[in-house]
């Protein structure tokens, strides 16, 4: 089945122009022209992709985005705005936005982009038996970073791919300090510090999903002026891989 995309997008001409590029590339493409009927649609069925403009009559992007964050099922977003102020772009990603392209943009690069998206997704999606030396036990959680997926106590926890990225680099260097301009360069590829601070809020919702208690966080430690850490107490190799489902033996 091709991967599925909605386009969220108030300007006819651009929104035809995405379509006709992706769908020479294979990809299934929808087009919706405002906030409230991209809501519907994406309540109605079930998109690998959601690009979605930051300007749109009724609903707009930002609150949209956030809307589509708080159902169920992960979607991943790409924004695409026209604006300059680099404020907008950063509000887009901290809401829960994956990337973004500023108009005018070259449609290689949005094709680009969303090859990009759904390859990440696809590898955290995979179902692969694990291979033993590329997991690690994080204090209460199992990291399989070949299956790509999160554990504790055999449940699986669901993260977004960022997510899993952010954990995964840390967890691969634990007891690492790394800067949010680190962590901003080696997940999203960006080199530009004013969307460091949205590190903060990504941090923040890893917590929310991994810690005990998030007001006082025992795995993702903050390193005051500087960044945060990975506690590395507790970080091995895995002997056994538990399963969901399954009874934890040995040691």
């Amino acid at each position: 089945m091709a991967t599925r995309i909605l386009v969220i997008e108030d300007n006819l001409e651009i929104a035809q122009l995405i379509r006709q590029h992706l769908e020479n590339d294979g990809y299934d493409v929808t087009l919706t022209h405002d906030g409230a009927a991209g809501l519907s649609e994406v309540e109605r069925l079930a998109y690998d992709l959601v690009i979605l403009d930051l300007i749109l009559p009724g609903i707009d992007g930002i609150e949209l985005c956030r809307l589509i964050r708080s159902l169920k099922e992960y979607i991943p977003i790409l924004m695409l705005t026209s604006r300059d102020d680099v404020v907008d772009r950063v509000v887009g990603l901290e809401v829960g936005a994956d990337d973004y392209l500023t108009k005018p943009f070259s449609f290689r690069e949005l094709v680009a982009r969303v090859r990009a998206i759904v390859r990440l997704v696809e590898k955290l999606g995979k179902r692969e038996s694990p291979s033993f030396d590329n997991v690690l036990r994080v204090g209460a959680l199992v990291l399989d970073t070949e299956r790509r997926g999160v554990f504790r106590n055999g449940r699986e926890m669901k993260l977004t791919p960022r997510e899993f990225e952010i954990l995964s680099l840390m967890a691969k260097h634990p007891g690492k300090v790394f800067s949010r301009t680190q962590l901003l360069r080696e997940v999203w590829g960006y080199t530009n510090d004013c969307y460091a601070h949205t590190i903060d809020s990504h941090i923040n919702r890893l917590r929310s999903k991994l810690e005990e208690n998030p007001s006082r966080p025992e795995l993702m430690l903050t390193v005051w002026g500087v960044g945060y850490k990975l506690n590395d107490d507790g970080i091995e190799s895995a002997q056994r891989f538990t399963r969901p489902g399954e009874a934890e033996t040995g040691p």
